[in-house]
């Protein structure tokens, strides 16, 4: 995406703009080869979007699993790869859940040293 917005020939310098939008400049000056989709990538991707739209809480292994109902036998990893072209995503909980908030107020009796005298379980 961003190497989109290098244009060779402007008054200012591709490594001026290489640095400005963070792109190496070997991404710019290399020659890319246009990939060719075959129809069975078009397929997924369509069969992928539509499940998606219904349920959109399943992520990668979800769909393998919807696929190979559906008579596709698919790699998972390119379940991962073809949901990150359309721009889809399972909606798991991300990193750091657990930690807290520092705007959340700590309560005195989760900080304070208590000791346990007897056990709930003892009678």
């Amino acid at each position: 995406m961003r190497r989109a917005w290098i244009e060779p020939g402007e008054s200012l310098a591709v490594v001026r703009q290489c640095v400005l939008a963070g792109v190496s400049r070997a991404t710019i000056y290399a020659q890319q080869e246009p990939s060719m989709l075959d129809e069975s990538e078009l397929l997924h991707r369509r069969l992928i979007d539509e499940e998606y739209t219904r349920h959109p809480f399943y992520g990668s292994r979800r769909m393998v699993v919807f696929l190979e109902k559906a008579g596709h036998t698919v790699n998972r990893k390119r379940v991962q790869r073809l949901m990150r072209l359309v721009g889809l995503a399972g909606m798991a909980p991300g990193p750091d859940t657990s930690r807290r908030h520092p705007a959340h107020k700590v309560y005195p009796y989760h900080t304070s040293p208590t000791s346990v005298f007897k056990s709930c379980r003892s009678r």
